[in-house]
Formats: structure tokens, sequence, C-alpha cells
């Protein structure tokens, strides 16, 4: 019995250690390292994340239209077209979260369109969120984000509508500042881990102890 009590002490200490979540960063992907004037698809790492882009869009500079949107910079992703097309993103992590600011072709309108991203995991539908401009006017910025319970791998980034009643717009949009949050959910938790525990009854000189995430 005094074998046992040491071996749960000490796997009790080590589970505690190892108990909720690690606080994952946000990871920032800016675009300034992409090579400019290059068409999608591309890769881009930040923060031991590799991201793959894809869709009509390319690296542009922030300046593109002779001026920048509000909170743009450097290179951005610009769309190769006036045509509406979507802005694909896979990982090669799994994520928790995932927000990009983008700017919309609105010139002095009085509402805005309405954006949307479809998040997946190996294909598998996770959830979807949609995003309003908050302030319309021309090329207005905002960011459109999305958290879910269960964890996500890629996104569809869409034009979900147009404005509804502004007449001088386009269904395209410029992208940057991407900010992605990699799922932690590899990670035990005292719980989890405590409950897989195996002992033998009574204690010989070894036992078997097995546990998964």
């Amino acid at each position: 019995m005094k074998t046992r009590s040491i071996l749960l002490t000490s796997f009790l200490a080590f589970a505690i250690v190892y108990s909720g979540k690690i606080s994952a960063q946000s990871v920032l992907f800016d675009f300034d390292n992409a090579p400019l004037y290059t068409s999608l698809p591309i890769n881009q790492t930040s923060g031991g994340i590799t991201a793959h882009l894809s869709g009509a869009y390319s690296i542009q500079n922030a300046n593109v239209l002779g001026f920048t949107p509000a909170g743009f910079s450097g290179h951005v992703i610009y769309p190769n077209s006036i045509n509406l097309a979507d802005l694909l993103i896979s990982f090669d992590h799994a994520l928790n979260d995932f927000s990009i600011m983008y700017s919309p072709q609105e010139l002095a309108c009085d509402d805005a369109e309405t954006m949307r991203v479809t998040a997946y995991m190996n294909g598998v539908y996770v959830g979807t969120n949609t995003r309003t401009t908050a302030h319309p006017g021309t090329w207005p910025t905002d960011t459109l984000s999305c958290n879910f319970s269960s964890d996500f791998d890629s996104v569809v980034v869409h034009y979900d509508s147009h404005p509804p009643t502004c007449q001088d717009y386009g269904v395209i949009f410029m992208a940057d500042n991407m900010r992605v949050i990699p799922s932690t959910n590899s990670v035990y938790d005292a719980a989890n881990f405590i409950g897989e525990l195996n002992f033998a009854n009574p204690v010989t000189k070894s036992t078997v102890i097995s546990f998964s995430n």
C-alpha cells in the first residue's frame, strides 16, 4: 500500500503540472514576406504554422489602389479580377481561432456588404460566421473572424452579400493581417490524465499506466 501511495502521489504531481490547457499565442500572418506580384497559390509560414492560400488573388502593395485602406500596410492579398472569388486557406495545424482583416470595394456607401468565413476539419464542415462592415464608406476596413468549440484546419473567406442600398460597389475585397490561434487539445489535462491511470491491485514491482489525449 505504501508503494501504491508513492506512485499515486507522483502521478498526481505530474498531472497537476500538466493540468489545464496551455495558453496558445496568436500567430500573425502579415504577408510582408510573400513574393510581390505573385498570384496564389502560395505558402506562408509564421510562428511554426504554415498556411496554404489559394484562389483568384495575388500579392500586391497595400497602396495598389493609389491609397491604403485603414490598417493595411506592406504586402496584401488583392483580387485578380472584378469577379466574385473565394479566398481558400488551409493550415498544417488545427486551430481554435481565425481572423483576417478585409476591405471591400465600396465607394462612399452608407451601408456595407456582408462577409462570411466557413471552417472545416479534414474537409468536414465545422461552422460558419458572418461580418457586416461596421463603418461603411470608401474601401472600409473590418475584421472577419470565427471561433468554434471544435478544431478546424481550413477556412473559406467568401463575399456573402452586397450592400443593401449602395449602388457603387464591387463583389471583391482585399485582405491583410491574418491571425490564428493553434489548438491546444493535444495537451493533457489533469482530469483526463488521472482518469486513465491504471494501478495494479495490489501493486507489485511494476504496473501498467495508459493515457490518451
